[in-house]
């Protein structure tokens, strides 16, 4: 059901995987850690189909109810908030999930946080932390120390960066002729959130690490969460920032 395209190259024998025809729709970066092996065997019949053409085929065959259903928003695998799901579902939640600080890049304690992994880099909403001309922004998060650093205003320094890194063993090739040796360099398009609009970037292979440099600095990159890079529509890897 996702819209993604699987093509094989007919001179290699490997399986490509690219971004569907609808590119509003295309959801490729989810399917960031398929192998080889998995591509060969799945298939993505909606790869080809705009989400208008979904609901005709839905009205043709009589589907008529389904056809009707509003988009899908929320995360797919449970209902509800996703806090109470963190909380049930997290091993030694009570360390885990555990209050803290909100704290400035001064050092100054301005409120207090309901628990590390309920927020992310860049989020606004939610922080309850007042007193400020401009909305304040989580720009890092320490989490030995269970500390959210915060900065205020949307052009505050804290928020962008120009590079990323991706570990040695976090790096995924989907195809592995097109992996890169240390010391290489080249020209990608590069994503880090669903539906980010694709972003010019210098891969660059070193042995500690794939160093991402983009030509425009990108806000709100978060470790943990993923980038992948492509080459046209082909999806080339992927990896954990």
């Amino acid at each position: 059901g996702h819209y993604a395209r699987i093509e094989k190259n007919a001179e290699t024998g490997l399986y490509e995987l690219k971004r569907a025809k609808d590119e509003s729709k295309d959801q490729s970066y989810f399917l960031w850690r398929l192998t080889q092996q998995q591509l060969s065997r799945t298939l993505f019949p909606l790869g080809e189909w705009t989400k208008e053409d979904a609901r005709r085929h839905l009205h043709e065959t009589g589907l008529e109810e389904k056809a009707q259903d509003g988009e899908s928003m929320e995360i797919c695998f449970f209902t509800g908030d996703y806090r109470d799901f963190l909380r049930r579902e997290v091993s030694d939640v009570d360390n885990v999930i555990r209050p803290g600080y909100f704290v400035d890049t001064a050092g100054r304690k301005l409120g207090e946080h309901k628990g590390f992994p309920f927020y992310t880099i860049g989020q606004r909403k939610g922080l309850n932390v007042g007193g400020h001309k401009d909305s304040i922004f989580v720009i890092e998060t320490d989490i030995p120390n269970n500390i959210i650093y915060v900065g205020e205003g949307h052009t505050h320094k804290g928020l962008s960066r120009s590079c990323l890194r991706v570990a040695p063993d976090e790096i995924h090739w989907i195809r592995q002729d097109l992996a890169m040796a240390a010391g290489e360099m080249r020209r990608y398009r590069v994503r880090i959130r669903y539906r980010q609009p694709l972003q010019d970037a210098t891969l660059i292979m070193r042995e500690n690490g794939l160093y991402i440099l983009f030509d425009t600095p990108q806000r709100g990159i978060t470790p943990g969460q993923f980038a992948v890079w492509y080459d046209g529509d082909e999806m080339i890897g992927s990896g954990v920032i």
